[in-house]
């Protein structure tokens, strides 16, 4: 590199590992040399790779990742020509779902989102993207809280398959407004599965987290409490089917589990970008915290993968790979940008906010100890869930809706700990909310 006086880089390897794309980055000891790559193979779900343009390298590229594996028989057959419903469509994980979901040609893409600009946004890119194809792509204003509403817009357009992305995600904030973690991700789920089960949906996606695991988090409990709710729905239809051979309930209830998306809304990457945007410091909450990445077109690939599967009541578990330091990835994207650690910017320590755990878990101790069951993708894992009194969680449902409407912030604590008695709240530091 120092004789021929390179400057630019092309890694024209798009089947590289995430180790070979490390040692060839960190082998790249001249900050002035840019460098580029092919686009992954993950990227395109047909497996063909484009090379008509190449690409700055991503921080992407950095994680251990093969090529996603799809089943696209199987995801075909409960997609095409179906009328598909995706709650948080105007999102970055729902919209990364929508981009997903067309390439298999459904009859119709319902986008749901209380947003109206990410709504408009992912529908303005998927008419340009898709203009010619029958295919009708819908966005709906709407606000999965508002029953009566929401009753009304399943009535009008039929969807067949639901994917149940909508939830308040960011951990801090839903620390200072619990009734809000609980209005949208609980109660707000529970109408949309009601729903779902009243109109006939066929097959029933809730986009769950990792954070709903021994959490630490309102957002993380009550993400917990939306999975026993498809749990004990999906279940109840599987006895009734054992027991009398068929089931008055025809929608497949099923959840899916991953950690962090690189791309999405409030993603630490989009946050050390901006921070070195803007001058530094990038500020990582403690050297030892570590998290899952995934992909954004990974997920999503993998979360309609998952759809396809099982009879209800199942909660998959994503393959995330191992999890990834933040100190390090904060360090890999200041080298990434051209830029010294130390000279041209720093990293500051901040300490974890209210809500956030060291280490994020995939498996509660109880479904570690029953171990994962197969679901015939390499990628997929069925964790073994516990039973859910279905009467009992009623109640709680009922009595934190209650709390919540009157913003008794101890109260909803207090409830949560009841219903999910693995939460252990981590609410130090906290400042007055406003």
């Amino acid at each position: 590199m120092k004789k021929e006086q390179i400057n630019t880089v092309i890694i024209a390897i798009p089947t590289a590992s995430g180790k070979q794309i490390r040692r060839i980055v960190n082998n790249i000891k001249n900050k002035e040399v840019k460098i580029k790559t092919l686009p992954g193979l993950y990227k395109l779900v047909n497996g063909k790779v484009s090379v008509s343009r190449i690409r700055n390298i991503k921080i992407e590229d950095l994680l251990s990742r093969e090529p996603v594996d799809l089943n696209l028989e199987e995801i075909s057959g409960y997609l095409k020509d179906k009328r598909v419903l995706v709650t948080g469509g105007g999102g970055s994980i729902g919209g990364g779902l929508a981009r997903q979901i067309c390439q298999f040609k459904p009859k119709s893409l319902i986008l749901l989102d209380n947003s109206e600009n990410g709504l408009f946004h992912i529908n303005l890119e998927l008419e340009g993207k898709w203009v010619g194809v029958e295919m009708e792509i819908v966005p709906v204003v709407a606000d999965i809280r508002n029953r009566d509403k929401m009753n009304k817009i399943f009535k009008k357009y039929r969807p067949e398959v639901v994917f149940h992305s909508a939830a308040h995600k960011h951990v801090p904030m839903m620390e200072y407004h619990p009734d809000e973690a609980v209005m949208n991700n609980i109660i707000g789920t529970k109408n949309v599965v009601e729903l779902a089960e009243r109109h006939g949906v066929e097959s029933f996606v809730l986009i769950s987290t990792d954070k709903a695991i021994n959490p630490t988090s309102v957002m993380g409990a009550s993400k917990r409490v939306a999975e026993m709710m498809v749990k004990g729905l999906g279940s109840r239809k599987v006895e009734a089917k054992e027991r009398t051979g068929e089931s008055k309930n025809k929608t497949r209830f099923v959840a899916v589990r991953f950690g962090n998306v690189l791309e999405s809304n409030g993603s630490v990457v989009p946050m050390f970008k901006q921070q070195i945007a803007d001058g530094g410091p990038v500020t990582v909450t403690n050297i030892e915290v570590k998290r899952y990445f995934m992909t954004l077109p990974e997920a999503s690939q993998l979360v309609i993968q998952a759809g396809a599967m099982g009879i209800g009541g199942e909660v998959f578990v994503l393959d995330m790979g191992k999890p990834v330091k933040v100190l390090d990835l904060a360090k890999q994207i200041i080298r990434l940008s051209g830029l010294k650690l130390g000279e041209d910017i720093e990293i500051k320590i901040i300490g974890l906010r209210p809500g956030e755990k060291l280490f994020e878990e995939l498996l509660t101790e109880e479904e570690r100890s029953g171990a994962l069951g197969d679901s015939g993708h390499k990628k997929i894992f069925v964790a073994k869930v516990g039973e859910v009194d279905r009467e009992k969680l009623e109640k709680d449902i009922k009595e934190l809706e209650r709390l919540a409407k009157e913003m008794d912030t101890e109260g909803i604590i207090r409830k949560l700990q009841e219903i999910v008695p693995s939460y252990q709240p981590n609410r130090g530091m906290m400042k007055e909310s406003i």
